[in-house]
């Protein structure tokens, strides 16, 4: 079982099996994970992509080329940042909304201060920020029926 899991599900039973989670509980998940979804407007849709992405201090980094996200972000900055993980007997899940924008050279240097890299062998050399607005989570005990 994930340490990290079996401490925020214990004490959720099936009479309680759900709880949020604190700023710090959530923080820690987001810095221990590196996988995650942004959901960003492209004109009159809501897009939903996975990126890789990096905490630094209170923020989220994430690389991109010219294409769909870094329009989208550019057109309209609010975005909805989600993780989420499990094991067989619980789930956590952290969402993040906040104001994205493209950070100039001067400041794409935090990227890799932190570590941020492409997972894809391809260029992605514009770095985008997303600075919360709201910070949530929750935990979830599972028991999983047969029904």
């Amino acid at each position: 079982m994930n340490a990290q899991i079996a401490q925020l599900i214990a004490g959720l039973t099936e009479d309680e099996p759900v709880r949020e989670l604190g700023a710090q509980d959530c923080w820690e998940l987001l810095r221990d994970h590196e996988l995650g979804r942004v959901a960003f407007h492209l004109g009159p849709e809501v897009h939903l992509v996975p990126v890789n992405y990096a905490v630094d201090g209170n923020v989220l980094l994430f690389r991109t080329t010219a294409g769909s996200k870094l329009v989208g972000v550019l057109m309209n900055p609010d975005v909805v940042f989600e993780i989420d993980d499990h094991d067989g007997s619980g789930a956590v899940s952290v969402i993040v909304r906040g104001q994205a924008r493209r950070l100039e050279e001067d400041q794409a240097h935090r990227a890799d201060a932190v570590g941020l890299r492409p997972w894809v062998p391809t260029r992605k050399d514009e770095v985008v920020e997303i600075r919360p607005t709201e910070v949530t989570g929750r935990a979830f005990w599972l028991e999983r029926s047969d029904a």
